[in-house]
C-alpha cells in the first residue's frame, strides 16, 4: 500500500513540474503558411488563392485567412478544427485563447484572421465558405 502512495506522490510531482527539461515547445518553431485568400482586389469575390494546403502532423503552423472580397464569408473546417491543437486565433493583433475549436470564422468585411496551431491527426480535411461552395469557395487541408 505504501508503494501506491509513493507512486501517487511521484506522479503528482511530475505533473506539477511540467514538461521534461529537454521537451520541445512546438509553438516556438512554427512555420508560416501561404495565405488562404478569399476574393481579390479586382472585384472577383469568389476566387480563392491557395485553396489546397499540405501540412505535416506534429508540426506547428500559422495560417492567415484573408478576406479581400465583399461577400460575407463564413469559413468552416469542422474536421480540421477538431484534429488540431489551437495555440491562438489572432484578429487585428488581438489574441483569442480557448479550450476548444471554434465552430467557424466569419468575415463581414475584408480583413484577416490568423490561426496558430499544431497539426495532430493525418487526413484530408475539407474547408468551405458556407453557401458559396458552388462558386468555388472550398478546398482541402491535407495533414500527412
Amino acid at each position: 500500500m505504501k508503494w501506491m502512495t509513493r507512486l501517487g506522490l511521484a506522479a503528482a510531482a511530475l505533473m506539477l513540474a511540467g514538461a521534461p527539461a529537454g521537451a520541445l515547445d512546438l509553438t516556438k518553431k512554427r512555420q508560416n503558411l501561404p495565405d488562404l485568400v478569399l476574393g481579390n482586389d479586382e472585384g472577383n469575390d469568389f476566387v480563392v488563392e491557395n485553396k489546397d494546403i499540405e501540412l505535416e502532423a506534429g508540426k506547428a503552423y500559422r495560417l492567415r485567412i484573408v478576406a479581400k472580397g465583399r461577400q460575407e464569408y463564413k469559413f468552416y473546417a469542422p474536421e480540421f478544427f477538431r484534429y488540431i491543437w489551437f495555440n491562438q486565433i489572432v484578429i487585428e493583433h488581438k489574441e483569442i485563447h480557448g479550450g476548444g475549436p471554434p465552430d467557424h470564422l466569419e468575415f463581414d468585411d475584408p480583413g484577416e484572421i490568423a490561426i496558430e496551431f499544431v497539426a495532430i491527426k493525418p487526413g484530408a480535411y475539407k474547408w468551405y465558405a458556407q453557401g458559396l461552395e458552388e462558386k468555388g469557395m472550398a478546398g482541402t487541408i491535407t495533414v500527412k
